[in-house]
């Protein structure tokens, strides 16, 4: 079939408009001043419609490209569309409400100049002319490259209906013909608005505006035969002009064609002849044939049979003719009026209606199928839905306004709702109940039915001869015609057309031609006979993946048995005539094979410019063009379909008959197994695609589509030209639609222009050869055999998971075309819906395909191109990645486990893997299994990076047990120091990591080890923690510290000092600068200090201590947690713990001073404190161990302080008195006089050094008293007071007195010679101490005496 693709012959009517919403049209309303009433009785005229291309509409590109304006009238309404095949207009609707006119038929004339779009409107009463944006000035760019744009008529609003310039009233004389339908009008080469109509006395009435922009008065006259004289009316004088013509002559058509500066009106006639009337110099004249200025020559005689016209088109070569027949059928027919030979008219294959009866089998549910019948796609449209669910529903107040799901949901509730309310009885039997849900059901579709026809009533046809597009206008919708294929034109072809169908246009050899014929002619024969239930058996075995032969076998046996009109005896008859059935069979089967090698290129070509890659890319790219052409696939999926199931069941009738006079000599094996399994992939492939054109899309919640895109980021996958996010789109589209407007166009487009044969720029759009091209590329693209799966890539990236699913099921069983790239994409239905484990498997299958398959290479392909290990290793990462975006960490392992064989000896692979499986173990709480794990991993550095994950994550997780008990092999050391660096690095009172390593050395029996794990998770404790807990805690791990060395012989029982200050160095840590900014000098060595038990156990009291600090004074606990133990002294004292700070001086050997001086302070600030101090001091006071406490009236806090400070003055002596010493040295020090008690208390141990403070302190009067006591006592009188054991005597020891003292006391008296009581006290002291020597001297004597006996 050399030249089919040439001889494309019969055309296909194709509405994609059923899913669309009803149309939005803006409303407005003419007011027109001066019309009259519409009177009852008036002439009504019927509906009637036009369109308007735009000149450039088939340059390439032009910003009118592909666009074109339609309209419907019907009484006193206008409806204004505006169309583009390109991009989605918007605000392209308009509805026009003329006041008290009735729009005459044909009464709107649409002409373009190159600002402006002008309509001329012609009503019973006025004319009209609207002056709107031309196209190319409302867009500042020439090129188109939005997908949206702003329709001519949405600055209507704007326009002034009223304005004298746009809009007259028809003179009532003579007035319009009242029996006119016809008009015309046309702009002239001055800008002029001319309109034409018949009039009431039989001629030619026009009447002319000014142009728009230029002031002038209207004008109108009347042509009429019987002279060339003419009226000139000025603006609206009424004016009668009588003719002599009869109604013989009464124009029944106009038409108008310009040329030049001259315009013809030609005028169809009652009486069957045909007036040319011309205009020039504004002057119209009758024109004549006979003065051979012009002339009317016959081209061509067409006949046909006698159908109802109800419109036609005339094009450069062709006419197309729109007919009703005595049926009430639509009969589109168009025929080459120049070369054509034998007068035949070349069919179009229109819609049809909806069968009438839905038959329903008993095991269907009614709702269920009626459901399916009203909303498949393109069967019922949108409006005729809408309006049978409002007169089914009583006129109940509804919105009509509804998406098409919405529309289903309405529907649904609806004809329930009726049923229901007829339900009287409460108890009826389930036949009973299907029955009435039966007919409810089916008078609802009745009622859309009745809408669907009336709403398909055709109005007019629209040709563009520009690019030879034809449009059918109908009442409720637009519908496109296109041209068949050639199998398909055979196939649909009537038998009076196929008769005399040119047989040269099938093939150059004749025999071969009428071999095809015959065999067309058996097709339809069997077509003919399939019954409604044979074909449902042909697809459900198609839909249930059963053997398309089997069924068509089967089919062939019902034939034959229901066989009663001898139609099997005439296909047997017909197949004798064939010569060789095998080859014409093979020709018809390579006909509809759509199977290609090359994958088409991708994308547009780089070199072209951007503006012309942009502007390309919008061609076709409106969502009616993406209706029609995935209609067209549809359509020819349908209709191949067909001839595939009739192709094989007379592949069976061959078989069966076995008649070597039919088949040839040794054909018969040839035909059974070569044809017979050609012919069900191809049934099967139509199948899948017709299934997908009517499978709807579903829309997909943001959520969603988030989620998918960051599964594909993974995959890397977001930059394919199949994945784009799904867009808004008015209705629901199928995924055949989707996959067009989404991907498939642009593919196609830019495969188209790639190689273009003439210059971009000159390149004009031809619509059937485009649509033609396009939808054969398009099947091309969703023909499950060839190579690349975009479309599977499509529906993938835009979430149609259930329909990419059923896809597949479909595909999987007979097509073993991209397995691999299908189990993938199935893999990632099941991730969706849950189906995890079948999502492994699928992803599993698919590895073997890898290297195989473009998608697949696609996919393990990496950014930077780099291949870093074999191509299936890079598959199983790649879904190692998404299934852990996803979160199926059991999947990640089991398909990891599998890899690791694919590995080999790769141990990059390896270690990548079993990091892969020990991560995600961890992550399950498989901790055995993710140690196990980790010891396998044969990377060292990977190793380690896991065991400190592990370490980790269990510490988290406290599961310490598990974390300790692991054996470690080989890994002892690693562990111990990841452990270390995490507890030096990380709060101390959040993780416990100190502790887990003390344990993991006793579990170890390392108890030196533990023992220094612990007194440096103290010591850091104590500067870094300053808490009440902290110190708990810090007391604590030295009591643990202590533990371990005492479980160590005493000559191992020590620790090495840790380093002071907890520096540590940490990987990755910043180093450390001073004020400057300068780094820091690294410490020097420091010198290793050994800690026995001893040193640990001081460091425990010191601990204890801290902590009874803390309990007792908060705010000590900020400071108290590394204090020495000088530090501790003083802040004991500050608190008033006397016996602690006793007892810590004890343990480190420190002096009590600190601790006598703090006491006698506080009781100098209690013996001037008020009723305050006196209540605070109760507290420290407690928690001293007084020897008994009195809490008697009699009793304060002061005489308890005081009587604290001499128990301890009693308790702990020292050589030289010396907290005797600082006690008084304080007390004097702040004036405080000296109780009697210490007084007494310090004579008896050192009066000269109390001596020797009253002089410090210049207390001259105590000092003499004390100087004279003192001498009293030497010499008797008192002496036990003051220490003495044996007083001044010649029998007992020397005695003494603090002869310096006493002088400086002395002199100290004497300074003041002018003060009486000094010289007082200066004498009472030099007579003790005359007497005192008077004493010495007799004691003196007395000795030498005796030791002179």
């Amino acid at each position: 079939m050399a030249t089919a693709g040439a001889m494309e012959r019969s055309f296909v009517e194709l509405s994609g408009a059923e899913r669309e919403r009803p149309r939005h049209f803006r409303e407005f309303t003419v007011c027109c001043i001066g019309t009259a009433n519409v009177v009852a009785g008036a002439v009504k005229y019927g509906e009637s419609a036009g369109g308007f291309c735009y000149v450039e509409s088939g340059k390439l590109f032009s910003v009118t490209r592909n666009r074109f304006i339609h309209w419907k009238t019907s009484g006193d309404t206008l409806e204004l569309v505006e169309e583009s095949l390109d991009i989605n207009l918007l605000n392209n609707a308009v509805r026009l409400k003329f006041q008290n006119c009735i729009l005459l038929p044909g009464g709107v004339h649409v002409s373009e100049t190159p600002n402006h779009v002008i309509i001329l409107i012609l009503t019973n009463q006025t004319v009209h002319r609207l002056l709107l944006p031309h196209p190319s000035r409302m867009y500042r760019s020439e090129l188109v490259i939005e997908s949206q744009m702003q329709s001519i008529f949405t600055d209507i609003g704007k326009v002034d209906f009223r304005d004298p310039c746009n809009y007259q009233l028809i003179p009532t004389v003579p007035g319009l013909s009242p029996h006119s339908t016809t008009s015309a009008a046309w702009l002239s080469n001055d800008g002029e608005a001319l309109f034409a109509v018949p009039s009431a006395s039989g001629g030619i009435f026009v009447l002319k505006l000014p142009p728009h922009d230029v002031p002038g008065m209207v004008s109108v006259v009347e042509l009429k035969q019987s002279s060339v004289m003419q009226r000139l009316l000025i603006g609206w004088m009424p004016t009668v002009i009588r003719g002599d013509q009869g109604p013989s002559d009464r124009p029944l058509s106009l038409a108008v064609h310009c040329v030049k500066n001259d315009a013809f009106i030609f005028a169809l006639c009652q009486d069957h002849k045909l007036r040319m009337w011309s205009y020039k110099f504004c002057i119209f004249q009758l024109v004549s044939v006979e003065n051979n200025r012009y002339s009317i020559d016959h081209i061509s005689s067409l006949f046909t049979s006698q159908e109802t016209l109800i419109d036609f088109a005339l094009t450069s070569t062709d006419i197309w003719v729109l007919w009703h027949d005595a049926e009430n059928q639509t009969v589109v027919k168009y025929i080459n009026f120049e070369h054509n030979v034998t007068g035949q008219w070349n069919p179009v294959f229109m819609q049809p209606l909806p069968e009438e009866e839905i038959i329903i089998r008993d095991d269907q549910d009614p709702r269920e199928i009626y459901l399916q019948s009203l909303f498949t796609p393109g069967r019922f449209i949108n409006a005729a839905l809408c309006k049978a669910l409002q007169i089914f529903c009583r006129g109940t107040d509804r919105n009509l306004d509804l998406s098409w799901n919405e529309l289903k949901k309405e529907v649904t509730l609806a004809v329930e709702s009726e049923l229901q309310g007829s339900v009287t009885e409460y108890e009826f039997s389930q036949e009973e109940f299907r029955n009435l849900q039966q007919e409810f059901w089916c008078k609802f579709y009745a009622c859309c039915l009745q809408y669907q026809e009336a709403l398909s009533h055709p109005l007019a046809l629209h040709v563009n001869p520009h690019t030879n597009m034809v449009c059918l206008l109908k009442k409720g919708y637009l519908s496109f015609l296109v041209p068949s294929s050639f199998v398909d034109h055979l196939y649909l072809l009537p038998d009076e057309n196929l008769l005399t169908e040119d047989e040269t246009i099938i093939s150059d050899d004749v025999d071969v031609a009428r071999d095809v014929v015959c065999l067309i002619k058996c097709l339809r024969l069997i077509g003919e006979s399939v019954t409604t239930d044979m074909s449902v058996m042909m697809e459900m075995s198609c839909y249930n993946l059963q053997s398309p032969e089997k069924a068509a076998e089967q089919i062939l046996e019902d034939l034959i048995a229901i066989d009663v009109d001898s139609v099997m005896e005439d296909i047997c008859s017909k197949l004798q005539e064939i010569r060789n059935p095998i080859h014409a069979i093979g020709l018809l089967i390579r006909e509809m094979d759509y199977e290609t090698e090359v994958e088409m290129e991708k994308g547009f070509d780089p070199a072209q410019p951007l503006n012309i890659r942009m502007n390309l890319s919008q061609v076709y790219g409106s969502s009616t063009a993406g209706r029609i052409v995935c209609r067209s696939v549809c359509k020819i999926a349908s209709t191949r379909f067909l001839i595939c199931r009739d192709l094989l069941i007379l592949q069976q009738l061959l078989m069966r008959l076995g008649d070597a006079v039919i088949l040839g000599a040794g054909q018969l094996f040839q035909a059974q197994q070569e044809l017979l399994h050609r012919t069900a992939p191809l049934l099967l492939s139509y199948y899948l695609i017709k299934w997908g054109s009517q499978c709807l899309a579903t829309d997909v919640p943001v959520d969603t589509l988030e989620s998918n895109l960051q599964h594909l980021s993974v995959l890397e996958l977001t930059d394919s030209g199949a994945l784009m996010a799904n867009k808004f789109v008015s209705s629901p589209q199928t995924i055949v639609e989707l996959f067009f407007q989404e991907v498939a166009r642009k593919h196609i487009i830019s495969h188209l222009f790639s190689q273009p044969k003439a210059p971009l720029s000159q390149t004009e759009l031809n619509w059937p050869e485009m649509i033609t091209a396009i939808t054969s590329y398009l099947l091309q693209l969703l023909w499950p055999s060839n190579p690349g799966c975009l479309f599977l890539e499509c529906l993938m990236g835009n979430c149609q998971y259930v329909q990419l699913q059923d896809y597949i099921q479909l595909l999987h069983p007979w097509c073993q075309v991209n397995v691999g790239s299908c189990r993938f994409m199935l893999g990632r239905c099941y991730l969706v819906t849950g189906e995890g484990q079948k999502a492994l498997e699928c992803f599993c299958q698919a590895a073997s395909e890898v290297g195989k398959e473009e998608f697949l290479d696609r996919l393990i392909r990496s950014e930077d191109g780099e291949i870093v290990s074999t191509p299936r290793l890079q598959y199983y990462d790649k879904v190692l990645r998404l299934l852990d975006v996803v979160g199926l960490p059991e999947l990640v392992i089991q398909l990891a486990t599998s890899a690791i064989t694919e590995a080999g000896d790769d141990w990059k692979s390896q270690a990548t893997l079993r990091t892969c499986i020990f991560k995600h173990h961890l992550d399950l709480g498989h901790n055995s299994h993710a140690y196990e794990a980790l010891t396998q991993i044969p990377d060292s550095s990977r190793q380690l990076d896991c065991l400190r994950q592990l370490v980790v994550v269990l510490c988290e997780r406290s599961q310490l047990q598990d974390l300790v008990e692991f054996p470690y092999v080989n890994l002892h050391n690693e562990v111990v120091g990841i452990i270390e660096s995490r507890a030096r690095a990380v709060d101390l009172m959040t993780y416990n990591y100190y502790e887990l390593l003390y344990a993991f050395h006793i579990y170890r029996h390392n108890y030196r080890k533990a023992g220094t794990v612990m007194f440096e998770y103290g010591m850091r404790l104590g500067r870094e923690v300053r808490t009440l807990r902290g110190l708990e805690k810090q007391g604590n791990c030295y009591l643990a510290a202590i533990n371990c060395l005492r479980l160590i012989r005493p000559e191992y029982a020590w620790i090495v000092q840790p380093a002071s200050g907890a520096v540590y160095d940490r990987p990755g840590a910043s180093p450390k600068r001073n004020h400057d900014g300068e780094c820091t000098a690294a410490p020097t060595n420091r010198q290793i200090e050994i800690l026995e038990l001893e040193d640990l156990e001081k460091e425990c009291s010191l601990a204890r201590i801290r902590l009874t600090l803390a309990q007792h004074d908060p705010s000590a606990v900020a400071v108290a947690g590394s204090s020495s133990a000088e530090e501790m002294v003083t802040l004991l004292v500050q608190a008033g713990l006397f016996d602690t700070a006793i007892a810590l001086c004890q343990a480190f050997k420190l002096p009590l001073m600190p601790v006598f001086e703090g006491l006698a302070f506080k009781c100098i600030k209690l013996q001037f404190g008020g009723e305050a101090a006196q209540a605070e001091a109760w507290a420290w006071l407690a928690a001293n161990q007084l020897s008994s406490v009195i809490t008697t009236k009699e009793s304060s806090a002061t005489d308890e302080a005081w009587r604290l400070l001499s128990t301890y003055l009693e308790k702990y002596k020292v050589q030289n008195n010396l907290y005797h010493h600082c006690v008084i040295n304080k007390l004097l020090s702040h004036g405080v006089p000296l109780p009697n008690w210490l007084i007494n208390s310090y004579k008896k141990v050192d009066a000269a050094e109390l001596l020797r403070l009253y002089l410090n302190y210049d207390l001259l009067e105590e000092a003499v008293d004390l100087v004279s006591e003192y001498v009293d006592a030497v010499l008797g009188k008192g002496h036990q007071y003051f220490g003495i054991e044996f007083p001044l005597s010649a029998t007992a020891p020397m005695v003494w007195l603090p002869y310096s003292s006493i002088d400086q006391l002395l002199q100290a008296l004497g300074e003041n010679s002018a003060n009486s009581h000094n010289i007082a006290l200066s004498q009472k002291i030099l007579d003790k101490l005359e007497d005192y020597q008077q004493k010495v001297d007799k004691a003196t004597r007395d000795l030498l005496y005796r030791r002179n006996l």
